[in-house]
């Protein structure tokens, strides 16, 4: 491999460090010894990915060190004003150089020298050799190095791809012409972060304007004197504290380091070093990613072409080849899934099925809704690497007959039943009158108890937890969309595939995740409140809620007469006639025409914001700001509730049918969608009015149950608050009695308000 082939990636350690600590800020990744992991982890998650996505010629991870530079000489109160470094950091650092060394990944580091200057050197240097290379930081700085072979790699955030970013794309990002114009906007604007001074007064769009006029800093100040008002006063006054910030801003391409080009080469992991270390931290899903095994096809694919490299997770050892993703598919892994058609082999299913203690099952529909949804198929697997599947004809009566050869085991109530969202392939068999019995398995569910603030779908459990990249179901019928096909009119043979693989990693992820619960305590939840929660919100689902479409359809006309006449009055009061719903033209009449505001806040895309806080801080100012705010209210409620509810009523069962999410707020509690039931509004009238929309069947009553204020019970205990007590201990409703305090009115004189 030539160096022109070559590409280099340097990575800037401590802003990926903090990054991936500033990541799970919100809810710290603690051990089982309660190390906070959160910064190794985070850092380790960017790096595994890189690796994995980009493949890398060339690596080499930048470190800071404690000691003063240049810059700290020049200027000692550089990065005086910086927090003390969390102490989750200072435990992270030995841990990543620990990590680095057992990955053969080399690190790089010079007393009296920044990280930034050294990405910067080695850079320039690999660009005279010939070498694409890649500057992996969130650092905006680093945009000052970028040319044609020199680029910024910033990782995304939350699933999303990094960005690449070229001279075109920083340019565009500051509104400069070149990016070497980036060291005067820093010297100008300053950075708050490494308390560069700055010019007092420059921020970004003023410094924007001063490059385009002039060019540089240096030709900034030479012509302050042009500079009309303030700012060439200020400009002239701290010409030398501009300058300074320049030099300071300025990342040094010249420093003592060489390009070992051989040392920047990956070397093969020390696989023992480093399980060691990742079972320390309890990094068992990162360690399987790290030193995945080869699957059969690819060792023997290797021999055969006769190779002198073999590939260890990420890594590939003594070989010129690159290495692969680290995950396997269906076409690299080693199974045997079997099509189910002709009723003795049904039998035969049945009877092998009937012999097992626990069997993972996976339904295929033509329906996302699971009222609507018909069968088109059914996998099982009790064997990881196989799986059979059934495949349904399309007339319902022919499926019911079908499905009645499979009820032995469905209902067999000690055969344990496993799958991936559990909740909707059962609702999917009560669409055939069939329950399903026995003991349940949600993977969804168990990833949820151990890492609630991590995504529960399958493709990230199965690529996270077992290292295999799924088959999407857009590579099956297609993109969403009017040309998207049914899963009944694809090939039998894939859809055994496509099936076979859901039921088999399914089974597989059980198999991962029940030890975990056990071992972490998380069993008993698991087993006595979410599985039998399931079967609950299925039947909760199923039965759906029942409104008066036509006291909705009342409502919206009045709430339509109400708006016409806010916007009548709005308009008398702006002088002249303009879009209200427009917030473009609402900025300009506020801000321009009646002059609220004093200096309004203006969008990325220049206009004015008007976002409801703002207006909340103007309604004193002009009343024109409260019937605004009543008109987007009025507007709000009728678009999301009022209008929208009368056409989500299901047109087979004449209810509205939500869905219950289980698995997503990290708090444990339930969430709902399509439509979302647990917020509709009750502040105000309007809100009160959608909720007497909803109505019982006849001869039942609606009934409303909640905790008994469990969080505040504990509150009093733990405070030992006196009145708090003795609230509880006389059976009165806390809010009634805190308000009671609150406002010195007699309990029983507590308004709804109050």
């Amino acid at each position: 491999m030539t160096a022109a082939d070559s590409r280099l990636f340097l990575l800037d350690a401590y802003a990926l460090i903090f990054r991936g600590y500033f990541a799970f800020i919100k809810n710290p990744r603690v051990n089982s010894k309660g190390v906070d992991t959160s910064a190794v982890f985070g850092f380790m998650l960017a790096l595994i990915e890189l690796i994995e996505k980009e493949k890398p010629s060339h690596l080499a991870v930048v470190f800071d060190l404690s000691g003063p530079t240049q810059r700290h000489i020049d200027y000692p109160q550089y990065k005086a004003n910086r927090d003390a470094t969390p102490e989750a950091i200072k435990i992270a650092v030995p841990y990543i150089h620990r990590i680095l060394d057992a990955m053969g990944i080399p690190t790089v580091a010079l007393e009296g020298y920044e990280a930034d200057d050294l990405i910067g050197t080695l850079a320039r240097k690999a660009e005279q050799k010939g070498y694409t290379t890649y500057m992996m930081t969130p650092d905006k700085d680093f945009g000052q190095l970028v040319s044609e072979k020199t680029l910024i790699y910033k990782p995304g955030r939350g699933g999303e791809p990094a960005q690449i970013l070229g001279t075109k794309e920083v340019c565009a990002k500051h509104g400069i012409e070149r990016v070497e114009q980036l060291i005067d906007m820093l010297g100008m604007m300053g950075d708050a972060v490494d308390n560069i001074p700055g010019l007092p007064g420059v921020g970004e769009k003023t410094a924007q304007k001063l490059l385009a006029q002039y060019g540089s800093l240096e030709e900034t100040i030479a012509r302050a004197g042009e500079i009309k008002g303030k700012l060439g006063e200020a400009i002239r006054a701290n010409a030398e504290l501009g300058l300074m910030s320049k030099k300071l801003a300025t990342i040094i391409t010249e420093a003592p380091i060489e390009l070992e080009e051989e040392r920047l080469l990956m070397e093969a992991p020390d696989t023992e070093s480093l399980r060691g270390i990742f079972e320390e931290l309890e990094f068992r899903t990162l360690l399987k990613r790290v030193l995945a095994e080869p699957s059969a096809a690819v060792e023997k694919s290797v021999e055969g072409a006769g190779q002198a490299g073999t590939q260890v997770g990420l890594f590939e050892v003594e070989s010129s080849e690159r290495p692969g993703s680290g995950l396997r598919s269906l076409e690299t892994y080693d199974h045997h899934y079997t099509l189910i058609s002709s009723p003795e082999e049904v039998d035969w299913l049945v009877d092998k099925l009937l012999k097992q203690k626990s069997v993972c099952f996976d339904t295929e529909t033509d329906s996302l809704v699971e009222i609507d949804a018909a069968l088109v198929g059914i996998a099982f697997s009790w064997l990881a690497g196989k799986a059979y599947y059934v495949s349904f004809p399309a007339n319902f009566e022919e499926q019911k007959a079908l499905l009645e050869r499979l009820r032995p085991f469905f209902e067999h109530p000690e055969i344990e039943k496993i799958g991936q969202n559990l909740k909707y392939d059962l609702s999917v068999l009560l669409n055939y009158g069939l329950e399903v019995a026995g003991p349940l398995f949600d993977t969804m569910l168990a990833h949820y108890l151990l890492n609630p603030d991590q995504r529960h779908n399958f493709d990230a459990l199965s690529e996270n937890y077992l290292g295999h990249k799924t088959q999407s179901i857009e590579s099956l019928i297609g993109p969403k969309g009017k040309t998207q096909r049914s899963m009944r009119d694809i090939e039998l043979e894939r859809v055994c595939e496509y099936a076979g693989e859901d039921a088999d990693l399914t089974l597989q992820l059980k198999q991962q995740f029940e030890p975990i619960l056990v071992r972490d305590e998380l069993k008993s939840l698991f087993d006595s409140i979410e599985i039998p929660l399931v079967p609950v919100l299925v039947s909760m689902e199923r039965a759906g809620v029942r409104i008066d479409s036509e006291a909705l359809r009342v409502l919206s006309a009045s709430m339509s007469n109400e708006m016409i006449e806010i916007d009548r009055q709005v308009q008398e009061m702006a002088g002249g006639q303009f879009n209200l719903a427009s917030p473009k033209q609402l900025g300009e009449v506020l801000f321009e025409r009646l002059k609220l505001g004093g200096k309004p806040k203006k969008t990325k895309t220049g206009q004015y914001a008007t976002s409801e806080d703002i207006l909340q801080l103007l309604k004193h100012e002009h009343p024109i700001i409260p019937l605004i705010l009543d008109f987007r209210q009025l507007q709000k409620l009728k678009g999301t509730y009022v209008d929208a509810l009368p056409e989500m009523v299901h047109p087979r069962t004449g209810r509205i049918h939500t869905s219950f999410n289980q698995a997503v707020a990290a708090t444990g509690r339930l969430s709902s969608v399509n439509p979302n039931l647990q917020n509709i509004p009750i502040r105000y009238d309007r809100g009160k009015e959608i909720r007497r929309a909803f109505i019982p069947d006849p001869g039942h009553v609606l009934l409303s149950a909640d905790y008994s204020q469990i969080e505040l019970r504990l509150i009093a205990e733990l405070s030992q608050d006196e009145a708090m007590l003795e609230a509880f201990r006389s059976g009165q409703d806390i809010h009634r009695s805190t308000a009671s305090r609150v406002f010195s009115v007699p309990i029983e004189e507590v308004s709804k308000e109050q």
